[in-house]
């Protein structure tokens, strides 16, 4: 299939600094919103989880059959498997007692195979093949697996290594630099960058979150999980209406075993 065909195909984003800038807002979002109904609402990990889930099953069922690039559809999936990878995550590393550690690792084993899957199916795991509902399955499943990942190793490094939420904010915004100065100055993969910087802006998201709605003896800044969630809501809608984003290439195109 020609670029000018995939193209036409594509319903994912261009990545762009509007999409960096809208995922993370969208990772923090998650993290206070499946906070909020967790926690502030009482209703628990288990129920939050059920009650996110299916809200990601019936976004991503209309983003896979819609026929092209809707952006405030696909933010919507975005949001629904941050949410429901906070709460995901949450569950396994409190109420079934996994702990971070053990839950960070199956996570791992899950996303590496989710990747492993769509590289036998397509020969790549570009975003760049996204341009089938098979295809596009894989995608999201590997996003649902990277934003619980995330959570998971967020939660680690705030409450486990004694970094904080300030802390650990700021050792994965120097992974994330890392990963944008191999960008701009290495021939390394850019289909492996573009997923080392999607799978590390969650963790982001998730020590931003908390460091936003904590109490201040934990290290937070006491803000409603609701008013945080608003606001980041706010945000995120303002920059898909006045941030115009299209369906186009990706890091790594043109490139089929990545």
């Amino acid at each position: 299939m020609n670029s000018v065909a995939r193209a036409k195909l594509s319903k994912v984003p261009e990545v762009t600094l509007t999409f960096w800038i809208i995922k993370i807002a969208a990772t923090t979002l998650g993290e206070t919103g499946g906070d909020a109904v967790s926690m502030s609402m009482h209703l628990g990990y288990a129920v939050s989880t059920a009650i996110f889930i299916g809200i990601f099953v019936v976004a991503v069922g209309a983003q896979i059959a819609a026929k092209s690039f809707h952006p405030f559809l696909y933010w919507v999936v975005i949001i629904a498997t941050t949410t429901a990878g906070t709460t995901m995550a949450d569950f396994a590393d409190r109420s079934l007692g996994i702990g971070y550690a053990g839950g960070s690792s199956i996570l791992s084993v899950l996303l590496m195979a989710s990747l492993g899957v769509w590289y036998w199916s397509a020969g790549s795991v570009s975003v760049n093949t996204v341009t089938s509902p098979g295809i596009e399955t894989f995608y999201w499943a590997t996003i649902l697996c990277s934003q619980t990942l995330g959570t998971a190793l967020g939660d680690w490094m705030a409450d486990t290594t004694g970094l904080g939420y300030e802390g650990g904010a700021l050792v994965v915004a120097a992974g994330l630099a890392v990963v944008a100065a191999a960008y701009f100055y290495t021939a390394v993969s850019r289909t492996l960058l573009f997923w080392s910087a999607f799978i590390l802006t969650r963790p982001l998201g998730a020590t931003v979150g908390d460091l936003l709605d904590k109490p201040v003896a934990n290290g937070g800044f006491a803000l409603s999980r609701f008013y945080a969630s608003a606001l980041l809501a706010a945000f995120i809608v303002a920059c898909v209406v006045f941030l115009p984003q299209r369906a186009g290439r990706h890091p790594g195109e043109g490139a089929t075993a990545d």
